[in-house]
């Protein structure tokens, strides 16, 4: 096994200089440090285990959380997540700092600047879909400070990692349970949380990718609820009055309960076929009387546990994400098997 002392040698530069760069302390020249990564890679150096606990420990590590769409009930297992790992690297004098967001610009950018305030060295992110978001995931970047997004992504941005469904595929599984479970004519109601989030508009692209095959189902209008139970309950009411036609609901995102809440206010509940994510406890009650027809799970401990794996990892080894995409299982549920 390479030794720092062998990488030193190689690269004409003291111990103390690769200590700095495997170690991310303190400024070396850019060149000098591409030069003894080349050169750690090519060796496949691996870092003292024991030591990396020694550095993880000096360094007191802060690591930031912000999650998207507060209120929203599948955060709760999420949470439980992040709380598990953040109690596990407490022992590495590593601390978790947690904001919670609602869909807004400048809720998450305010959070963003308050945790980098606070003096974080990485950041775990389910990010608005904006450029502003963008440009400064890749401003963090630059400064040193990693990003890993999870629940949702942001296109070409500098995050090192992305820990989520593919939410492409995930709408795919959806329409091909809905075209199983239904017959006929169908009509389809599209009911997502918001348009600047790009796990929800992935999912309605995936399953309209598959339901555009089939003559025989039509879907008559999508909506958003910002994932507000009280929100979906109004716009869900007031889109089964405007297409009286539909017989079956996707629920993209949150507001499941209020929108179900809405379908039964309405006496159609054994008409309407609906579909959803998730399994939160209202979820569950509901699946359990027959209302909603199934539903996909999506790992949200793991999400929730993951990111800060890698971001603890990288900063005390230095060590890129072994994938770019972690995805997550994605798990079916119906009546009988809850």
């Amino acid at each position: 096994m390479a030794t720092i002392k062998e990488i030193a040698a190689l690269a004409g530069v003291s111990r103390g200089t690769v200590d700095r760069v495997l170690n991310h302390r303190g400024s070396v020249n850019p060149k000098t440090a591409e030069k003894i990564l080349e050169i750690a890679r090519a060796l496949d150096y691996k870092p003292n285990k024991a030591g990396i606990v020694l550095a993880a420990q000096k360094r007191k590590l802060k690591l930031g959380v912000i999650l998207l769409g507060a209120g929203n009930p599948f955060y709760e297992e999420v949470l439980l997540g992040i709380s598990a790992k953040a109690a596990e690297l407490a022992g590495y004098n590593c601390t978790v700092l947690i904001r919670q967001t609602e869909y807004s610009l400048k809720e998450q950018l305010l959070a963003i600047d308050e945790l980098t305030e606070e003096g974080i060295n990485g950041l775990a992110l389910t990010p608005y879909n904006d450029n502003a978001i963008r440009r400064r995931i890749n401003a963090l970047y630059d400064q040193g400070i990693p990003v890993v997004t999870l629940n949702t992504d942001i296109e070409n941005s500098r995050r090192i990692a992305y820990v989520g469904s593919n939410y492409y595929r995930s709408g795919q599984t959806a329409a091909g349970l809905l075209r199983l479970m239904t017959s006929g004519q169908v009509y389809i109601g599209i009911i997502s949380g918001s348009r600047n989030v790009l796990c929800h508009t992935e999912r309605i692209a995936g399953f309209q990718s598959v339901m555009q095959q089939y003559d025989n189902v039509h879907i008559s209008a999508t909506i958003t609820n910002q994932d507000d139970d009280f929100e979906s309950y109004e716009m869900t009411a007031r889109l089964l009055k405007e297409h009286p036609e539909i017989n079956a609901l996707y629920f993209a995102a949150g507001g499941v309960y209020g929108g179900c809440r809405a379908v039964i206010a309405s006496g159609r509940q054994y008409d309407i076929k609906m579909f959803a994510y998730d399994m939160v406890e209202t979820t569950k009650k509901l699946i359990e009387k027959g209302l909603i027809a199934a539903t996909i799970c999506q790992q949200p401990f793991l999400q929730g546990s993951k990111p800060l794996d890698i971001l603890f990892t990288n900063l005390t080894t230095g060590e890129s994400p072994q994938s770019e995409y972690n995805y997550v299982d994605l798990d079916i549920r119906i009546r009988e098997n809850l």
